[in-house]
């Protein structure tokens, strides 16, 4: 009975901050695509990056909170690994949706709008034959997001790789022991 009490406290806590994390994160990155073109891509990529950390630094917070308000002051390691790898993936799977909702109904051309961008950028750097094998490359490579589940699986993947290592360096900082 108290195991099931103490998981309920930490299913909250996971909810809780995953749900910060995710309304913080996806309101950066809606909020940055309205300005599509007022902005360049790269600056659409510095916002992108920014909302990904803004929402994952709730996984630091949310196991403080369970540690410190939740849990008399202690958290082994696993589950404070435990706790930070949820909310990363509540994180994760918001922004990845968003992700396939922009690709799909707000900016169903975004694929073939980055690949004009980048190689508009790649002509100005490179000589002409190292331009010819870089825009078959890309073209290749951007292929798969032609896909929107692969676009949204793909940035899920991203947000949770740097949850994973946002969640270990929590984990080390934050367990406490009895």
């Amino acid at each position: 009975m108290f195991q099931t009490f103490k998981l309920q406290i930490m299913k909250n806590s996971i909810l809780r901050f995953g749900g910060y994390g995710a309304l913080i994160g996806g309101s950066i990155f809606a909020g940055s695509h309205f300005f599509t073109n007022l902005i360049d891509f790269s600056l659409l990529e510095i916002f992108g990056y920014l909302s990904i950390f803004a929402s994952l630094s709730f996984v630091f917070f949310g196991i403080k909170h369970f540690r410190d308000k939740t849990n008399g002051g202690i958290v082994s390691f696993g589950k404070a690994l435990v706790i930070g790898l949820a909310i990363s993936a509540i994180v994760g799977i918001v922004i990845g949706l968003l992700d396939i909702v922009y690709v799909t109904l707000i900016n169903p051309d975004f694929s073939a709008e980055y690949i004009q961008y980048t190689l508009n950028d790649l002509k100005e750097t490179l000589p002409p034959a190292e331009f010819e094998i870089q825009k078959e490359k890309l073209i290749t490579d951007m292929e798969a997001f032609d896909n929107p589940t692969f676009a949204g699986l793909f940035m899920f993947g991203i947000v949770f790789t740097i949850g994973i290592i946002i969640t270990v360096i929590s984990s080390f900082i934050l367990q406490r022991k009895k």
